[in-house]
């Protein structure tokens, strides 16, 4: 009598709740698994082993509920072709930099660097606490996406020359592997900005295919051996201030995870947002010791007058950027009115303590 009692009561509350034991023990034995595409080689350090290191995150924090597999540029598809093959389906997330995808938007360059712009502390803010974030989400949302910032390399360098830069005339001519906002710019100064996926880099440089490369700073470098194509190392990164790396997610396979699991896919991206940025932080000077000691790279600071004219161009693109369509507008103000708010604390905070440290 017990027992019949207990599983009418059982079976009664199952109708009332929409579940049933049998129901939760299946979701609880379902596992997901995801593709991960990234616009990196396979394991590079840094870039590479950030993406590696989100998936391993997002399996080991939800128990191995969503398991997330990672594919290097061109294992499963090109390095640029990352954005389409999330919003397509063909995987549910990307790793990459929001800059390769200006022909999908000129607004999406500000959410990767900007010449001059901001730095990684400062991205952050923008992003997390300035509006940035929310700006970002409604500009892939007509593609199926939901962005998320997943890695920062900080202040950059300015690249490897195979002839000196003294004045602003070295820069007619030049051939530069050089993306984004900063690419435009060097073409406004003379030169020929050269759109190219990392592996094919130290190729190109080698065999003169260009004449010059940015690529990230002395760790990343380094790794792709760019001291052995290129004589001159300059500094500072002007392009590429605070570069935000991000996180492409399908949005229609993001919505159909269980809440809890969406909320750890977003999570792990600011862990891993702030670890990689950690990592360059500690990577960089190591390596460009070894650059300097083992390797006898020069490393040159650009001119003075250089860099004071790239500024004047670089204000100029950003604004002609800004006023080709109206959400490019709607991020610039955000964004300009973000830096001309946080550069005044930076100012007096940031800057004056390390030229004084």
């Amino acid at each position: 009598m017990t027992r019949r009692h207990f599983i009418k009561a059982a079976a009664a509350s199952s109708l009332l709740t929409g579940t049933s034991l049998f129901t939760t023990n299946a979701q609880a034995n379902n596992k997901i698994k995801w593709k991960m595409v990234t616009t990196w080689p396979k394991n590079f350090p840094g870039l590479g082993t950030g993406a590696n290191d989100l998936a391993k995150l997002i399996t080991q924090m939800s128990g191995g509920r969503l398991s997330v597999k990672v594919y290097g540029a061109n294992e499963l598809v090109p390095a640029f072709e990352v954005f389409d093959a999330v919003s397509r389906g063909t995987a549910q997330m990307g790793h990459g930099a929001a800059y390769y995808w200006k022909g999908k938007s000129e607004a999406a360059q500000f959410f990767s660097a900007v010449p001059f712009g901001l730095t990684a502390q400062e991205m952050n803010g923008w992003l997390y606490s300035g509006g940035g974030l929310e700006l970002w989400k409604e500009l892939y949302e007509p593609f199926g996406l939901i962005p998320a910032a997943a890695g920062n390399t900080g202040v950059q360098m300015a690249g490897w020359f195979n002839k000196e830069i003294k004045t602003t005339a070295d820069l007619k001519g030049l051939k530069m592997r050089i993306p984004g906002l900063g690419g435009e710019v060097l073409k406004r100064a003379g030169g020929t900005p050269v759109s190219l996926p990392g592996g094919e880099i130290f190729s190109s440089l080698k065999t003169g295919a260009i004449d010059a490369t940015e690529w990230v700073g002395p760790y990343n470098d380094l790794a792709f051996g760019l001291h052995k194509a290129a004589k001159f190392y300059y500094y500072p990164g002007w392009h590429e201030p605070g570069t935000t790396l991000e996180a492409l997610i399908n949005k229609k396979a993001f919505e159909e995870l269980p809440k809890d699991l969406q909320s750890i896919v977003l999570n792990a991206c600011k862990v891993v947002n702030q670890q990689m940025l950690s990592e360059y932080t500690t990577r960089n000077q190591q390596a460009l010791d070894t650059l300097i000691n083992k390797h006898h790279v020069q490393v040159k600071k650009l001119p003075d007058d250089v860099l004071a004219m790239l500024q004047k161009l670089s204000d100029n693109v950003v604004q002609e950027v800004a006023s080709k369509d109206k959400m490019a507008q709607k991020v610039y103000a955000s964004f300009k009115s973000y830096r001309d708010q946080v550069k005044k604390w930076t100012d007096i905070s940031e800057k004056s303590y390390l030229s004084n440290r």
